[in-house]
């Protein structure tokens, strides 16, 4: 790999990283709703899906939207479907205490790799951004694609995991109040409702 792009690729990534967006407000989400140790295993599945996406944009991807468009909108619409059953859930516990739960480590891993992998935004971003520091005159361009996808899912676990680890400790210092509780039912189903929206007007563009 080229060291002046590694060089230049670096610093861009860290400013995507801290950029708030939709994974920053998913783990923030759960940190509200199950803990520190959940926001932290959501932030590692987010970046999962992260490698993820960037080992199938590494094989081809891009090819296959331009064969198969409506791809990018099945994808789509499953990420909005079960965004809106997470903000249903979260909601439907505020409501009713005794269907509250803290959602297990395992299962706040698997939703935040659902979350990632079922955003096509992160396609599209892969698609965009990478490739301008892919260089094929380097050696293969799949092992680029995943030096660079490991340069931003390291940086995004730890200010997605840091952020979500916030919320969490807050959530538990105020465990013993069921109003608070309740309010954060309330803000975490506004959050992955906003997110559901925030994807069903997502253009291709």
């Amino acid at each position: 790999m080229d060291l002046y792009l590694l060089l230049a690729f670096i610093p861009a990534a860290a400013v995507l990283n801290i950029t708030p967006g939709a994974d920053m407000l998913f783990c923030l989400g759960q940190g509200l709703r199950s803990g520190t140790k959940q926001a932290v295993a959501a932030s590692a599945g987010v970046s999962l899906g992260s490698m993820i996406h960037m080992t199938i944009a590494g094989l081809g991807l891009g090819a296959v939207l331009a064969a198969f468009p409506f791809v990018f909108d099945v994808i789509r619409w499953i990420g909005v479907a079960y965004l809106l059953w997470l903000a249903f859930t979260a909601f439907r516990s505020s409501v009713d205490q005794e269907k509250a739960h803290r959602l297990t480590v395992a299962q706040a891993f698997r939703q935040g790799l659902i979350v990632n992998l079922s955003n096509p935004k992160v396609i599209l971003f892969v698609l965009a951004f990478v490739p301008q520091f892919v260089d094929p005159s380097q050696g293969a361009v799949l092992l680029q694609f995943l030096m660079f996808g490991g340069i931003i899912a390291l940086g995004g676990f730890v200010v997605n995991g840091l952020v979500g680890a916030f919320a969490g400790s807050l959530g538990q210092a105020m465990a013993g109040s069921q109003k608070f509780q309740r309010g954060l039912g309330y803000v975490t189903a506004t959050i992955f409702s906003a997110l559901a929206l925030r994807l069903a007007i997502l253009e291709k563009s």
